[in-house]
């Protein structure tokens, strides 16, 4: 289930979003306003699911893997290719 979950969130990171927020407590306490995570949905949906992932699962410490990870989320949000999947 979890690999259909990340399977998901690559196919339609919005929608994901949209689940956490609804379903879970995933983005509780992790920004300090509600602008960040609503910038980050209509902006940066990967890199928002990436950084809030980072903040549970390695207890927000950045090292190595987290940072390799940032620069490929962003790098999925930002290419050019991002447009066509609409």
């Amino acid at each position: 289930m979890p690999c259909l979950f990340a399977l998901l969130a690559l196919a339609a990171p919005r929608l994901v979003v949209a689940a956490l927020w609804l379903f879970t407590s995933w983005f509780a306490g992790v920004f300090g306003s509600a602008l960040w995570p609503i910038l980050g949905f209509f902006f940066l949906p990967t890199t928002l699911l990436w950084y809030v992932a980072v903040q549970h699962w390695f207890g927000g410490v950045w090292s190595f893997w987290p940072i390799v990870g940032l620069v490929v989320a962003l790098i999925i949000d930002v290419s050019p290719a991002g447009g066509r999947r609409r």
